[in-house]
């Protein structure tokens, strides 16, 4: 009996260890949603946020600008950085090579009315700017030019997703070869039902790194998400 209850008292004990220790462990993803509440995406925990001022400065240029002050009233926008140092120069070019982490931005853009009249599953694929969906003879012409920094466009697949409840979207997967070799881009946007919002998550890493970690990066994409018709 008294070794019964030994092992009783053994077993209770490394049971609130267990416990203990499991409460102590912190989570295994940041959950991120826009200002609305309506977009959302899950990174993991270890992964950094971007200093906002300096990502916007990346997606809308000089802050000084009115074009930019403008961008950034209609855009809600953040990025997380798996960079030991997190910086928002990551979002087009990272270390190179297999030793790159994934960068993840997300914005979430109010269309203006001209936007609204032109959206189109092709405003979706050029949605964060980088030229993806363009005529073969304007690419070549822009990539023609020494100071073009986009060069020998891939495109490695491209989904049109499920629309659900009037929500479209596409998902495409593309290299570009930058300053420090080729980056891979993984772009989801989705379109609002009534057409006034495009949420998108861009992901890039070399191409490398994309290949290594393509698992934990399609997991990212998987969590991207618009729950609920906006301006409804």
């Amino acid at each position: 009996m008294d070794k019964a209850r030994a092992i009783s008292g053994v077993m209770t004990a490394a049971a609130a260890a267990l416990l203990l220790l499991s409460g102590c462990a912190g989570p295994e993803y940041t959950y991120v949603r826009d200002s609305d509440g309506g977009t959302y995406f899950k990174v993991p925990s270890s992964w950094k946020k971007v200093d906002q001022k300096a990502l916007e400065g990346q997606l809308f240029g000089d802050p000084a600008s009115a074009t930019a002050q403008v961008q950034r009233q209609l855009t809600w926008s953040v990025a997380y950085d798996a960079q030991a140092e997190p910086s928002a120069d990551h979002l087009l070019i990272g270390s190179g090579g297999a030793d790159d982490r994934p960068f993840v931005m997300a914005k979430v853009q109010t269309l203006t009315e001209p936007q609204r009249n032109q959206a189109s599953l092709d405003s979706l694929r050029n949605a964060i700017g980088l030229p993806v969906a363009v005529p073969d003879d304007t690419r070549k012409q822009m990539e023609s030019s020494a100071e073009y920094p986009f060069k020998n466009f891939e495109l490695l697949d491209d989904q049109v997703l499920p629309s659900q409840d009037g929500v479209r979207g596409v998902r495409s997967v593309f290299n570009f070869r930058l300053a420090n070799g080729v980056q891979t881009f993984d772009e989801t946007s989705y379109l609002s039902a009534d057409g006034s919002r495009i949420s998108t998550l861009l992901i890039r890493c070399s191409a490398a790194c994309y290949q290594q970690r393509s698992k934990e990066i399609d997991q990212i994409v998987q969590s991207f998400k618009v729950t609920r018709l906006l301006n409804q």
